[in-house]
């Protein structure tokens, strides 16, 4: 994505936003689900961390100026915090809390053991850095950070209001973490009831930012024809620094306290990490639209084939395969192709259901037993099938690491004898002191050869070989390694009676009770679906087991009631923070709270174990694995929490209030006047409608802020590094959304009016390669009509000899390969012993490229047809004029061009 600001003397400069899209395309409303980036900006994975909760909010505030410059939205900026969930998602909420506690200890603990013993043993380490370690629980609705967050952002937008020119007619709305609900479903409820109003325009393109999975379901849950996801680029593996001795290349548990080595010539970055800025994608939902309406089109129904209700249905199905509020089935695993075996499935038993599976965020029960009876009927044998690959995959590996372990060399020297691989171009360091090099290298070797003794034989304690046989191999030698004990065992007979016993503690023949765990997983299937498309359906209700039942007990759930209890109401914060956080994250909550936790006479000790067991349940790492945790009773945490609410001072009585979403505006904006006319006239009244032809559209209801930003009045920084805004001209004001019936039905369906995007997929697209048998290329960009730039070899050959290439000078192109054949009609193929550039010469000749001196006035080229067109790199060299024709003069000349290895490259990369 093109968003790079342009740095000067170390100073970068600010991006016009209010400029076109340099990525080709408008967006109208820009999404931020905060969460997303509050967490790698507090404690980031690839870089150092913020030393305090300053640079903390600093580093938010970049981030958001990132995003925006990339989409650079025209009419809306809506920016949600998470606040307090539903019941549903605090079980999940719960034990990811739990669990970053109970890892964050041990790993300290860990930490602390091996720098004991390296220290032991003679190692190097810098001195241990006194820092108190950033608890990432504090992230939650209710703490002091949290409402330190709010503040700040209400100062960050204000500061944008006033001096961005991208933000001068842009409304933005803040939802902080007072307002209940988690942030991706607060910004789907605003876009629900704004599709529900008579102003809203059909065709606005929206653009959510956010890592989490379910925003693309979510993005398709609206039906709206221009939604686009951005997202940080993942990229695996990606370098860090050990916790030990901050060096590269090794995790905590293989540090050696080894001296650090020299980096640079004149170790010129020592204490830098290598830090590249975090890259952007976007999703584009309409391009997924178009793969889903071909792979959901169904013929010959006898029903109506209607696509809007096929997506719908293709989401529900999704929720069997995972959620943040329901375990997973035993047998679908996505890793296996569970979305695409339930869309066989649905294909083929749709023809007998009658109709589809949902209807605006209501699920019709008696279809979905079809599917779910069928995709039971071969539970048994997707059992079998994920034994027989799981066993062939280890054997695979088994056989490979043999054959890795008899072709690796009995010897390869290392330090400064190292071998380096073809093509570096970082000049190679010197030697130094090479015998002593060659010395250590001599004895390292024969130590490993008298230790290591041969597969057949041992040796005495006088050192002479013993008879084979009772020498047992040692673990960390073994080529397998050690599995989690299995009892359930689903490949065998009989593993239905195993899973309740061993999961639930019953008799797989208590029907009763299979009854009750499928009844709760189908109402949960039909929480989560009203969730996805008509908002919360009730704030308590939460699934009560840690595992999901088998697809084949969905017998007689048409009867089963789906029904939700109207009226319910979130927790407080205060309240949501007792029933997720553990007890060594009770810092965070007032002190006769906190003693709740570790009291052994509270009546609610048992809600916080200080361990807790995790049922790896068929995986094979702990972060994969069921924390079993106990779930909170709601009317006992409440009885508890009576006795201390009397002791909450007035700020944490503030703090644990729910507030609401809070409207910016700047000076410039249409609706200013407006706002500020009501803060002069006092005007109490309660949800004064927006007119909407001052706001885009956008509508709801309006309400004077005790705390607002106003006009003329200083806004002070709540972060010591920045300025207050002595010239405030930005406003903000209470917003609620448009209110409606609690019966009322928020429609799946696309909008009249809204016009359908241009296909972007072409009929080649479908097939698995494309291109002339080479792997299919997506399209890179909005604008399909673009077509890529090329550089031809003496561009590229130019770029080579000009851009610095040392370690220290990293230059632009500094990893830029010449082009061999790219489309160019230059390009020639190589013959052996023959000069590519005297070629490249003559092919030039009759453009006058590098010919003759450099012209007074600009001069059109004269191409002839079909010829590439005269690139940018091209017209540089003209102007500067840099070399002559005579200056080549083969090899051993002033100016010889040997032929590196990279101009043999394939045929059609594109740059």
């Amino acid at each position: 994505l093109r968003s790079q600001a342009k740095e000067c003397n170390g100073v970068k400069a600010p991006i016009d936003t209010s400029k076109p899209n340099p990525n080709e395309v408008e967006f109208d409303n820009l999404y931020l689900d905060m969460n997303g980036i509050i967490h790698p900006c507090t404690h980031p994975e690839d870089k150092p961390a913020p030393k305090n909760e300053d640079e903390m909010m600093v580093a938010i505030f970049e981030y958001i100026d990132r995003i925006f410059n990339i989409v650079r939205p025209r009419r809306l900026l809506y920016m949600a915090i998470d606040g307090v969930a539903p019941r549903a998602k605090m079980n999940q909420q719960r034990s990811r809390r739990f669990r970053a506690s109970k890892e964050g200890m041990e790993a300290a603990e860990e930490k602390q053991k091996i720098r004991q013993e390296i220290l032991a043993k003679g190692g190097i380490l810098p001195p241990e850095e006194v820092k108190e370690r950033f608890d990432s629980n504090c992230i939650t609705p209710g703490t002091e950070f949290m409402d330190n967050l709010a503040k700040c952002l209400r100062y960050y937008i204000a500061d944008r209001l006033n001096s961005d020119p991208g933000w001068k007619n842009l409304t933005v709305i803040l939802s902080d973490a007072s307002a209940p609900g988690e942030g991706e479903h607060k910004i789907m409820d605003y876009i629900r009831r704004q599709r529900a109003q008579p102003n809203h325009d059909p065709n606005t393109h929206h653009c959510l930012c956010g890592a989490d999975a379910d925003l693309i379901m979510l993005g398709l849950a609206t039906h709206e024809p221009n939604f686009t996801i951005i997202r940080e680029e993942f990229k695996p593996n990606k370098p860090k620094p050990c916790a030990l001795c901050n060096q590269m290349g090794h995790e905590v548990k293989d540090c050696q306290g080894l001296p650090r080595e020299k980096q640079g010539k004149h170790d010129q970055f020592a204490d830098t990490l290598p830090i590249s800025e975090q890259e952007f994608i976007f999703i584009r939902l309409c391009v997924l639209r178009e793969y889903l309406e071909r792979e959901l089109t169904m013929a010959s129904l006898p029903f109506t084939f209607d696509f809007e209700r096929s997506v719908d249905d293709w989401v529900f199905m999704c929720f069997f395969v995972g959620n943040d509020f329901l375990p997973h089935l035993p047998s679908l695993e996505i890793r296996e192709g569970a979305i695409d075996r339930l869309v066989n499935i649905y294909k083929n038993v749709v023809h007998k259901t009658g109709g589809y599976l949902t209807e605006s965020g209501f699920v019709n029960l008696q279809r979905v037993q079809m599917i779910m009876l069928a995709v039971g009927e071969v539970e048994d044998s997707i059992f079998k099938k994920r034994k027989d690959d799981d066993d062939n995959f280890k054997r695979r590996q088994k056989e490979k690491r043999k054959r890795m372990k008899r072709d690796q060399p009995s010897f390869i020297p290392g330090g400064q004898f190292s071998p380096q691989a073809l093509g570096n171009r970082s000049s190679p360091q010197a030697i130094s002191n090479p015998r002593q090099a060659a010395f250590e290298m001599r004895m390292h070797d024969r130590q490993n050869s008298t230790t290591s003794s041969s597969p057949n034989t041992s040796l005495t304690p006088d050192g002479s070989p013993a008879l084979a046989g009772g020498i047992k191999r040692k673990a960390e030698d073994s080529d397998s390694e050690p599995e989690p004990e299995d009892n359930i065992r689903l490949w065998e007979t009989g593993w239905k009676q195993r899973y309740y016993k061993n999961k639930f503690d019953v008799d797989a023949s208590d029907e009763k009770f299979r009854r009750k765990v499928v009844q709760s997983y189908v109402e949960g299937l039909c929480w989560v679906l009203r969730y996805y498309y008509q908002g919360c359906a009730s704030w308590n209700w939460y699934y009560p087991f840690h595992y999901a039942p088998f697809a084949s007990d969905f017998e007689g759930i048409a009867d089963m009631p789906s029904d939700f209890e109207k009226g319910s109401k979130p927790f407080k914060p205060l309240e949501q923070l007792m029933g997720v956080f553990p007890a060594a994250s009770g810092n965070f909550l007032p002190p006769t709270w906190r003693k709740l936790m570790t009291d052994p006479e509270s009546s609610i000790i048992d809600f916080y174990p200080e361990d807790f067991a995790i049922d790896l349940n068929g995986k094979k790492y702990a972060w994969q694995g069921v924390a079993l945790l106990p779930f909170v009773d709601e009317r006992r945490l409440r009885a508890a929490l009576e006795e201390v609410y009397p002791d909450l001072t007035p700020e944490e009585t503030r703090r644990n209030s729910l507030g609401g979403d809070v409207l910016f505006v700047g000076k410039h904006h249409p609706l200013c006047d407006f706002i500020v006319e009501q803060y002069k006239t006092k005007n109490t009244e309660v949800g004064l409608d927006i007119p909407p032809e001052l706001c885009h559209g956008i509508q709801g209801k309006l309400t004077l802020n005790d705390n607002a930003v106003l006009p003329n009045q200083t806004v002070e920084s709540p972060v010591p590094m920045l300025r207050d805004l002595t010239q405030n001209s930005a406003v903000s004001i209470s917003f609620k959304d448009p209110q409606f019936d609690e019966n009322f039905v928020f429609k799946a369906i696309v909008l009249p009016g809204a016009k359908k995007p241009a296909p972007v997929l072409k009929p080649g697209d479908w097939e698995k390669t494309n291109n002339d048998g080479r792997p299919w290329r997506p399209q890179l960009g909005f604008n399909r009509d673009r077509k890529p730039v090329h550089l031809d070899q003496a561009a590229f050959r130019t770029l080579g000899h000009t851009m610095p290439r040392e370690r220290g000078m990293p230059g632009m192109y500094a990893n830029a390969v010449p082009l061999a054949a790219y489309g160019s009609p230059y390009a020639r193929p190589l013959l052996g012993g023959q000069q590519q550039i005297p070629k490249l010469l003559s092919n030039l000749r009759p453009q006058e490229s590098w010919r003759g001196p450099t012209p007074l006035f600009p001069q059109t080229p004269q191409r002839a047809a079909g010829a590439a067109p005269l690139l940018a790199w091209n017209r540089m060299l003209q102007s500067q004029n840099q070399y002559q024709p005579n200056q080549y003069q083969g090899l051993g000349g002033p100016m010889s061009y040997p032929q590196r290895p990279e101009d043999r490259m394939d045929r059609g990369r594109q740059v």
